[in-house]
């Protein structure tokens, strides 16, 4: 059975991605090493891996699905303002019924924070 998918998430600098998950986003670092580090916060894992060739290539957009957006937002805004994705800087409906706002790093790694409508 899948259980959880887990990115790999390039960065020229690795400290970079520290900065934007670690620092901003308030992941912790379960294992760091000089070129890889595996991050988790909740339910939600990632490793950020340093390398110039693979960052040059890829800036990925990735979606955390959260039961409680407001309480995300709440805490990003006070958090981390500045990495408040300046086209989704606010929790908003979009057309395909999720509530989300975005977060943005300065090397364009975004990630989604995303609150689906309840199920009857």
């Amino acid at each position: 059975m899948f259980k959880n998918l887990i990115p790999k998430i390039f960065y020229d600098r690795l400290q970079d991605g520290l900065e934007f998950f670690v620092d901003g986003l308030g992941f912790e670092v379960l294992y760091q090493d000089a070129d890889m580090a595996v991050i988790a916060r909740d339910g939600a894992k990632a490793y950020i891996v340093q390398s110039p060739e693979y960052a040059a290539k890829d800036r990925p957009e990735l979606g955390i699905d959260t039961d409680n957006v407001d309480a995300i937002f709440k805490e990003m805004s006070a958090r981390a303002p500045h990495l408040l994705h300046p086209n989704s800087n606010t929790v908003s409906r979009r057309p395909w019924g999720s509530r989300e706002f975005a977060m943005l790093d300065k090397t364009t790694v975004c990630v989604i924070f995303r609150e689906w409508p309840a199920e009857d």
